[in-house]
């Protein structure tokens, strides 16, 4: 089940919604437990055990952990814990990648097995290893309650595509919380920003970008169009889905962490990655990089975990070389920055957001592509490669039907509208029109993301792949 669905949003939400609100707070947890199952068991229910049983150990071993700290056996339940949760993960996400790859170097063949991928395992996987790594370490007690435990990882707000939420940030929201007519309003507000974001904006970039993987009429400046369309659609469709998230998980009373903070307007990579998929990016930095010694150890050692912490984020999103390669870019572009040129982008000023913006666009062209051979294709095409032309019919034809979407995008991908509206509510005499000109117009983008659904649109969840 996704969010921007019929289901979805007028049947199991506000069954759910009624159940938990009605629940005494002792049975609230309970209640979002078995609505979490029953929203991650929609579309593949023998998956649930697997989640659960990842649950489980993860209960018992942080028990272990807290019981046998500061001994010899605290560290290897902790091993046994990760390798469980890494077992999992590699099994269903890599385990072709690797028989592939293995097929490829030795000539053997050795059969796929083609295991369809458990939805949102790489992010719950994520949370319990937050989970168990931090008792270890003694930042949080082990849970005592298995519900508890379960609803943490489960919830269904955050499941299946993030944020990474971690234990330590809503512990004791798991036990109380509150819940005021004013967070539910904001809820709901966060919840329909995000709504829209994904059915207006990336469902409709998203006609573009399909439209452009099946074109035999390709030129330079479609390429960069498709570019610019992917770029933004993967946006709008993670960050919806980031709002959405956090807007949900205000109404039951969470607190959720951001996931992004207009990553388009940075003034360099390394501002990108503080802007982009934060969640992603503090675990990376707070599980791998500093417990491999971060910045504090010599510059081999330094260079080395760096480009571990991007290769293994590149890993993280895909089972493909093209996804490796997307990380590693990214570790070059970030140690060029350290080590040349980061201080002179402070002086060049708004010219550091164009380059900023290109090598970006570049990142997701590697993204993009299905394998390690579309990645080279798409950023060769940018270029002209293959002496494809400057422009085409079919450019033309997106640019007239997608550019107004686009420009409107673009716009959304920055802290304009956000400020516009603050600076028009700072008025005394505007504000009073503007409190029911915001009530109005999230009514009409529900009215309007409906029609969108209802008609049977575009409406994938890109994220959901990894």
């Amino acid at each position: 089940m996704v969010f921007s669905s019929i289901p979805f949003l007028y049947y199991f939400l506000p069954v759910v919604l009624v159940l938990y609100f009605i629940a005494p707070r002792c049975l609230k947890n309970p209640v979002l437990l078995a609505s979490s199952l029953v929203f991650y068991g929609w579309g593949e229910p023998k998956y649930v055990f697997l989640m659960v049983l990842t649950v489980l150990q993860a209960y018992v071993f942080g028990l272990l952990i807290e019981k046998n700290r500061g001994k010899f056996l605290s560290k290897l339940y902790l091993v046994l814990s990760v390798l469980f949760c890494l077992a999992g993960l590699l099994f269903f996400k890599y385990a072709d990648f690797f028989i592939g790859n293995f097929n490829a170097v030795t000539g053997l063949s050795l059969p796929f097995l083609r295991l369809a991928l458990p939805i949102g395992i790489s992010f719950y996987t994520f949370q319990i290893l937050s989970y168990i790594v931090d008792v270890y370490r003694g930042g949080v007690p082990a849970q005592k309650n298995p519900v508890n435990l379960a609803t943490y990882v489960a919830l269904f707000p955050q499941l299946i595509a993030g944020p990474i939420v971690r234990y330590s940030d809503i512990e004791k929201q798991l036990v109380c919380r509150s819940h005021t007519f004013e967070k539910t309003a904001q809820g709901i507000k966060r919840f329909m920003i995000g709504f829209g974001k994904k059915i207006i904006l990336a469902n409709t970039l998203g006609g573009l970008c399909e439209g452009f993987l099946v074109s035999s009429d390709l030129s330079v400046l479609y390429y960069w169009l498709y570019a610019v369309s992917y770029m933004l659609q993967i946006y709008f469709d993670f960050s919806g889905y980031s709002d959405m998230a956090i807007g949900l998980g205000k109404i039951l009373g969470f607190d959720f962490l951001e996931n992004f903070n207009y990553p388009f307007i940075s003034k360099s990579i390394t501002e990108f990655w503080r802007r982009w998929h934060m969640s992603l990016g503090s675990w990376f930095r707070d599980y791998v990089y500093i417990p491999m010694g971060g910045n504090r150890v010599n510059k081999g050692r330094w260079l080395f975990n760096i480009f571990t912490v991007w290769f293994l984020t590149g890993f993280w999103h895909g089972a493909e070389w093209n996804f490796i390669l997307w990380g590693l870019y990214f570790g070059v572009l970030l140690v060029l920055e350290k080590f040349f040129f980061l201080d002179k982008l402070k002086k060049i000023g708004e010219l550091s957001r164009v380059y900023t913006l290109f090598f970006t666009a570049i990142s997701f062209m590697i993204f993009s592509g299905n394998n390690l051979e579309g990645a080279v294709r798409h950023v060769a095409g940018l270029f002209g490669a293959g002496n494809i032309p400057l422009v085409s019919q079919e450019f033309f034809y997106n640019l007239r039907n997608y550019g107004f979407t686009i420009i409107i995008g673009i716009l959304g991908a920055t802290p304009v509208p956000k400020l516009v509206w603050g600076k028009l509510s700072e008025k005394k005499n505007i504000r009073a029109v503007l409190d029911v000109l915001d009530d109005v117009l999230l009514v009409l983008l529900l009215v309007v993301c409906t029609a969108y659904l209802a008609d049977g649109s575009f409406n994938p969840f890109l994220y959901f792949r990894f």
